[in-house]
């Protein structure tokens, strides 16, 4: 088992250029601010002057391009890139994105950012008429259903395919004359477009990236628009106008870099502002409230300015302890935690604590940082979540996607207070986590994603529904 101190994956970042002489490093750049996004895989497909050529691999953006000369190689003046983690297919390269394409009238560099609902039926269909996949990644339908549907140009064979997936998708392709971004009908992932200087437009998973290169924003994709990208500018178009923005709130609560902005707010100010609510929904005297390194700690600074308790520093983040370190005993695994995590016994030592964390999901994480804190001395350790228990899986694009992986899907909130060994335990509510992101929507309709929290998914699932219907029926103790 990993020792990762969070348990909850996105499953990647994307990133696309054109019109920049240096493209590949400024992809580079790019994703190196996305690299939160996905740490298994890394790849770059360069175009220079209509031809297309790429690298690839795992492990971390650094590593796969550890040695300069392969990224060097991939001259041009447009580029995409991918940083990777897996929620659909394994983890062998043949999975790593951008993936290239060469057919006998054309190239094409394809990233995703997502997951299909839709996707087996799809790969069933295609592969029944003679489609060959060279991967188990959900992404390379997408290419298929383009081929299959033959248009005069390749914005409407994009556009008719882009019709046939459905889930949570964030697209980004690359053609000999031309780059193009696609976002679902929901908006589930962000995805923005910025310009730089020099007059080269960027497209980016999160507004983080296009400040790394120095790139201003222009606007937001918006759900069910495709945009082309080539040297006449931008085009905006759209493949359907049954929309329906449902951004996802994880977004907002973790994944996301606090200094991106998603739907024009600040992911900073809305995590700030949960725990300020949080606060006011769940108040108890302590000493100090502190955060969990490094998503929480925004809204364990809000926690402490509205309660009026003292902010501090109890919890330390190792930066360079291997992100895939494992051990094969418990007791391995847990002195690797400590190797992440370590408590400030000079300053948690003798006093009353509030812990606040983004999120509670297997629950084993939330138990050794309130064991770490107590064997340093703690004298109570008080855990607030920023958000509503994560009580249902996700089929958009993260890695939960059954609840028996989920501790609130069977446990009460009492039960989970016992199980995790915190002398109190409370949740966000559903209305709190609303009204503290902001988002300016008309109500009922909250423009948010909120189906982890309620299980109210917004479209349909598919080739899921069986699975999910089955793990509602499964009452089984699952820990």
């Amino acid at each position: 088992m990993p020792t990762e101190v969070r348990s909850l994956n996105e499953e990647c970042g994307i990133f696309g250029v054109w019109g920049h002489s240096e493209a590949s490093h400024v992809t580079y750049f790019g994703l190196h601010n996305l690299q939160h996004r996905g740490q298994e895989g890394a790849g770059i497909v360069s175009n220079e002057e209509g031809y297309l050529r790429g690298y690839r691999g795992l492990g971390l953006l650094s590593e796969v391009f550890a040695d300069e000369k392969k990224i060097n190689k991939l001259k041009g003046n447009a580029a995409i890139g991918h940083v990777r983690y897996a929620t659909s297919g394994n983890g062998h390269v043949d999975n790593i994105q951008p993936f290239l394409f060469r057919f006998f009238d054309g190239q094409v560099g394809l990233a995703h950012n997502g997951n299909l609902t839709n996707a087996k039926t799809l790969r069933r269909e295609l592969e029944e008429n003679g489609a060959i996949f060279h991967s188990n990644s959900d992404t390379e339908i997408l290419m298929h259903l383009i081929r299959k549907n033959q248009a005069p140009t390749f914005l409407e064979s994009l556009k008719a395919s882009l019709k046939q997936v459905h889930g949570g998708f964030a697209y980004i392709l690359m053609t000999e004359d031309a780059l193009y971004g696609a976002l679902d009908p929901n908006g589930f992932r962000p995805l923005s477009i910025g310009l730089m200087k020099n007059g080269a437009y960027v497209i980016a998973s999160e507004t983080c990236a296009l400040e790394a290169i120095g790139a201003a924003f222009v606007r937001d994709v918006q759900p069910g628009e495709v945009v082309m990208i080539n040297d006449e500018g931008l085009k905006v178009d759209t493949f359907t106008t049954e929309t329906q923005h449902a951004i996802c709130s994880m977004e907002y609560i973790y994944f996301a870099r606090p200094d991106s902005n998603i739907a024009g707010v600040n992911v900073h100010t809305a995590r700030k502002n949960m725990g300020r609510r949080l606060a006011k929904e769940a108040a108890i005297e302590a000493d100090m409230v502190i955060g969990v390194p490094n998503s929480s700690l925004s809204a364990a600074s809000g926690y402490a300015e509205y309660s009026g308790i003292p902010y501090e520093l109890g919890l330390v983040k190792n930066q360079y302890v291997a992100r895939t370190f494992i051990q094969p005993t418990q007791e391995l695994r847990e002195q690797g935690v400590r190797m992440k995590l370590s408590a400030v016994r000079g300053v948690v030592e003798g006093k009353k604590v509030i812990l606040v964390d983004d999120s509670i999901v297997r629950g084993t994480t939330s138990k050794r940082i309130v064991q770490l804190l107590k064997e340093a001395g703690a004298k109570e350790v008080h855990l607030r979540i920023a958000s509503p228990p994560l009580k249902y899986p996700c089929f958009y694009g993260i890695d939960i996607q059954t609840r028996k992986e989920l501790i609130a899907a069977d446990l009460s909130i009492e039960e989970m207070r016992e199980r995790i060994g915190a002398d109190s335990l409370a949740f966000l509510s559903e209305e709190g986590l609303i009204d503290a992101i902001g988002l300016k929507f008309d109500a009922p309709y909250t423009g948010l994603c909120m189906a982890y929290f309620n299980g109210d998914f917004p479209t349909p699932l598919y080739d899921y529904e069986a699975n999910y219907q089955a793990s509602l029926l499964d009452k089984k103790s699952r820990f």
